[in-house]
């Protein structure tokens, strides 16, 4: 299962809105198929401590699927320079309360000041996915909204954000959609001049 999740996004609210793949498709992959697997994902993601008590119940796979789909949207649309419905705000808004952020702390290291580590482990996946909503805030907030890409590679969309110098990274990852990008149009171009007439 721990193949299944993808964390590419640069940001945990974008890897959440990957766990909804091919989204070109007229029927998406869904990779949250129940409240395990919402679980696993949360605590993958550093999120969710372990030994979440049983059963985490319907509602709260309804909730964070609902929330990665708020997050899809209201990313993308504030990326192309447009705002978020108010509906997904709302929701983003009152998910992210759901969780205190713990307070700021120091600590005097070799002789220097620097953050201390704070936890932001969750105890119930409400709490995690508010983390998720509290990302998503702070990135929709963020100049680095303007860097929210998807994959170029016909077959993917993953959403990620691209920290390249130059700002113009393509794909999700060069291993998986970069290269096989490019194997398939060099094959596709070595086909067209086999079968070129000479000249």
């Amino acid at each position: 299962m721990d193949d299944m999740w993808i964390w590419d996004g640069g940001r945990v609210c974008l890897d959440f809105a990957n766990t909804l793949r091919s989204r070109w498709r007229p029927t998406p992959e869904e990779t949250l198929r129940n409240s395990g697997d919402l679980v696993h994902w949360l605590q993958e993601a550093g999120l969710l401590a372990p030994g979440t008590p049983d059963p985490v119940t319907a509602a709260a796979l309804t909730s964070g699927r609902r929330l990665r789909e708020a997050v899809d949207r209201a990313v993308l649309a504030v990326a192309d320079g447009g705002l978020p419905a108010s509906g997904d705000v709302t929701l983003l808004n009152r998910c992210a309360a759901e969780a205190p952020l713990p307070a700021p702390q120091i600590a005097i290291t070799d002789g220097r000041l620097e953050p201390a580590g704070t936890t932001n482990l969750a105890a119930d996946p409400a709490e995690a996915l508010a983390l998720v909503a509290q990302d998503a805030v702070d990135l929709l907030l963020s100049p680095e909204i303007r860097r929210v890409r998807v994959c170029g590679a016909d077959t993917c969309a993953l959403r990620f954000l691209d920290r390249s110098p130059a700002h113009n990274r393509r794909w999700c990852s060069m291993s998986r959609c970069g290269n096989r990008t490019k194997v398939r149009l060099h094959q596709a171009r070595a086909r067209q001049s086999e079968r070129a007439p000479e000249e």
